[in-house]
């Protein structure tokens, strides 16, 4: 767990299936109104085939003001581009905080971390990582959006390697979301592979597994 003079991250763990010490580490991030359990799921479909990975799914650091139940990393009850910026600016020192702490812990570099995020957990992910000052291997983000707007060219300390996934049917992160996080990383030098999901909500489907786990193959290959 980790503390930055404030909330308290930890979340749900599957360790390497290699039964070795970690050689990779995989954060993931989930949606606003979930918690770690939701997104750690996922990691007993990929962990045979990265079995030198450790996965981790931090809950987010607030209770979700929209629902009696989950998590969030900012509130989204004010939909204000300015408004949700400040939201993911304030999360960003908490999630950085863990993640070195998760590397430190684990004897690991930061080209060995990759992270993965749905929805909000996505804007958090395209906000957070390019803004730490050594590059993490690679973003995967799965129906969000990019937050940061104009100013990540000038604030990004790294331009890691993004794969964005997302529906096209998606009733909550519009699709087109995805088209203009792409021209918003790829303006600011990112190199970014995006996938539509023909007829698919706000989820994640087969292939959106299949897609992100060649790319955590190639990212973090061991």
């Amino acid at each position: 767990m980790t503390q930055l003079d404030g909330p308290l991250l930890d979340g749900p763990r599957v360790e390497p299936a290699d039964g070795q010490p970690p050689r990779a580490l995989v954060v993931m991030l989930h949606g606003l109104g979930a918690d770690g359990n939701d997104l750690i799921s996922i990691a007993p479909l990929w962990a045979p085939h990265l079995p030198f990975a450790a996965f981790v799914a931090p809950d987010a650091p607030e209770p979700c003001d929209m629902a009696p139940f989950g998590r969030q990393w900012f509130s989204l009850q004010d939909r204000d581009p300015q408004a949700m910026l400040a939201g993911v600016r304030a999360a960003a020192p908490i999630l950085d905080a863990f993640l070195d702490a998760e590397l430190d812990r684990l004897g690991l570099g930061a080209d060995r971390l990759a992270l993965v995020g749905f929805s909000q957990g996505t804007m958090t992910a395209l906000y957070t990582a390019p803004r730490r000052p050594a590059p993490v291997a690679g973003i995967v983000g799965y129906s969000g959006a990019l937050l940061s707007g104009p100013g990540l060219a000038a604030e990004a300390a790294a331009t890691p390697p993004v794969l964005l996934i997302h529906g096209t049917a998606d009733p909550i992160v519009p699709f087109a979301a995805m088209a203009a996080a792409r021209n918003g990383l790829e303006a600011a030098g990112f190199m970014v592979e995006t996938h539509e999901r023909p007829g698919l909500g706000h989820g994640i489907d087969e292939e959106g597994l299949r897609l992100a786990l060649g790319f955590l193959q190639r990212v973090l290959g061991d």
